[in-house]
């Protein structure tokens, strides 16, 4: 199935939007983990846990979500299909991966949030969990950037579906 011009452009768009909203939004999530973590302020530590989970449900969430859909949409309705190049497998491969991560990790920062509007966080409550938000945050961040080198620079390499894709186009367009 190949989508049209108009249809394909807007699919990409939107996935586009999507996976770079999802980075900006984790980037943003890295400055409030750090903030929570190293400020002195009661109240900047509780407004950013606070914050943190807010950006984590109705921002990062969704676009995660978003961006993975929208890539499967423009994988299976453009040429460069979902199994025919290894850089695609890639791209879905690490999308799922940090979707479930993700996920995971809902329950934490909700966990944190909750205690922080609840009580004021000292330095040392809940430290180790406030610091495991800082890494996932930062390897969340990382991570994402791989399927953006992917789609950028698209590696070659064909999966022996791909090739044996390509060899039944080549046969057909032959006279």
């Amino acid at each position: 199935m190949t989508m049209t011009p108009s249809l394909r452009k807007f699919a990409l768009t939107a996935h586009v939007t999507s996976s770079v909203g999802w980075l900006g939004a984790v980037a943003a999530f890295l400055v409030l983990a750090v903030s929570g973590l190293t400020s002195q302020d009661a109240q900047m530590v509780r407004a950013a846990y606070l914050a943190m989970e807010l950006i984590a449900w109705f921002v990062i969430v969704p676009l995660a979500l978003a961006s993975l859909l929208t890539g499967l949409v423009m994988s299976l309705g453009t040429p460069w299909g979902l199994f025919q190049n290894y850089w695609v497998l890639f791209k879905l491969l690490i999308t799922v991966v940090a979707t479930i991560v993700l996920l995971l990790q809902m329950e934490p920062i909700s966990y944190i949030a909750g205690v922080a509007a609840e009580t004021t966080l000292s330095s040392a409550d809940l430290r180790e969990a406030r610091i495991s938000l800082v890494v996932h945050a930062g390897g969340g961040l990382l991570v994402l950037l791989v399927p953006m080198i992917l789609s950028v620079y698209k590696p070659r390499g064909m999966t022996r579906y791909g090739r044996r894709k390509q060899h039944e186009r080549r046969t057909e367009s032959q006279p």
